[in-house]
């Protein structure tokens, strides 16, 4: 295992290509659940979860159930003169995979904490839809990461993700308290804070190693 290299995509992910900043994926809860801190935070350790636990899922369904190599599991069971290529059904199982385990998340947040389930409203069963996590899924394929290295991306593709909310829920409740004119409260403002946190992370693209 090379120590070096997963920490190259920790850093990579979390301040270079952040889902948010850089990629731009995962705008609607962004925007949507960054009013309150204790809001962001339950929001990005619940995307975190997901993040991790789809990116391990769906490396194990794509290697040994959908990739036309000698590890898929169909090749083996029915004898087969060639590998199965089962790619083109790669959408729609890691749709069902995300789906199960945002329905996991909600039942255990509404049974542990009631409180934060109603702040969170309909942006957590909408993290099913959230393209960050799909999204995350499919670059471990695209990069070709290892099965460790899908977790290490995933689970800091989350605290990427987490991160962006924290910082933006921190300035929208110094903005509550701010003196702005009544046309850019609220969304539009928030929307011009993105734009220029997105440009103060440009600065991380510089990074050597």
């Amino acid at each position: 295992m090379d120590i070096q290299n997963l920490l190259l995509i920790s850093v990579g992910v979390i301040f270079i290509n952040n889902f948010v900043f850089s990629r731009f994926l995962g705008i609607c809860p962004y925007i949507g659940v960054s009013k309150q801190l204790d809001s962001a935070i339950g929001m990005g350790a619940a995307v975190t979860f997901v993040m991790t636990l789809a990116s391990t899922v769906t490396w194990l369904i794509y290697t040994f159930l959908l990739a036309p190599t000698s590890s898929n599991i169909f090749y083996h069971i029915f004898n087969l003169d060639t590998y199965p290529d089962l790619v083109f059904l790669k959408t729609i199982a890691f749709i069902l995979v995300i789906a199960s385990l945002v329905q996991f998340v909600e039942m255990v947040i509404q049974k542990t904490s009631p409180a934060l389930y109603k702040s969170l409203g309909i942006y957590l069963p909408l993290i099913t839809t959230n393209c960050a996590i799909l999204g995350v899924a499919l670059l471990n394929l695209d990069e070709s990461y290892t099965f460790i290295e899908s977790i290490v991306h995933g689970f800091s593709a989350g605290i990427g993700f987490t991160l962006a909310l924290v910082l933006m829920a921190g300035i929208r409740e110094k903005l509550e308290l701010a003196d702005v004119p009544r046309a850019v409260r609220g969304v539009p403002l928030a929307f011009i804070v993105a734009g220029l946190m997105s440009i103060a992370f440009l600065g991380f693209s510089g990074l050597e190693f």
